[in-house]
């Protein structure tokens, strides 16, 4: 399974929105610039995030976005569930109401390791909140490290 770009924007720009959070809101040109994302495609990514009440959005001159809940309460993996869908490596083990029935389901071994590889990555991914994911960049660039992702 690979995150496509949209999934790591949409970590990066949420990063972002996290370390800035004692701002009132954060431009999207100011986010595409420090992360180094396209502007327009940043704004799509945003509004899905927007659709999925992680982010809010404010109009006008001092305009921008910002976390709709605290950081701790927003993890890796409903952001990336929010731009990716289900994070399922193949389709028969999607959960709720997209995922596929096989002809071979009550044969095929081979669902118990992709049902496994589903339920540790979503173990992963939703134990990392934004708020550790800040405070590891943080960590790093006191430290004198440029951390990356």
């Amino acid at each position: 399974m690979t995150i496509s770009t949209r999934g790591r924007y949409g970590v990066k720009a949420m990063l972002e929105l996290a370390l800035n959070s004692s701002e009132d809101s954060v431009p999207v040109k100011s986010i595409a610039e420090r992360r180094n994302i396209p502007g327009k495609y940043l704004e799509q990514v945003l509004s899905a995030l927007k659709k999925a009440g992680l982010v809010k959005s404010l109009r006008g001159p001092t305009g921008g976005y910002m976390l709709a809940k605290p950081a701790e309460q927003i993890t890796v993996g409903d952001i990336l569930r929010a731009l990716e869908g289900d994070l399922a490596p193949v389709k028969c083990v999607k959960q709720g109401q997209k995922k596929e029935k096989c002809v071979r389901e009550s044969q095929c071994i081979t669902k118990y390791v992709w049902a496994r590889i589903r339920d540790e990555l979503n173990q992963v991914v939703d134990g990392i909140t934004l708020k550790d994911l800040a405070d590891a960049y943080q960590e790093e660039v006191i430290d004198g490290y440029m951390y990356y992702i």
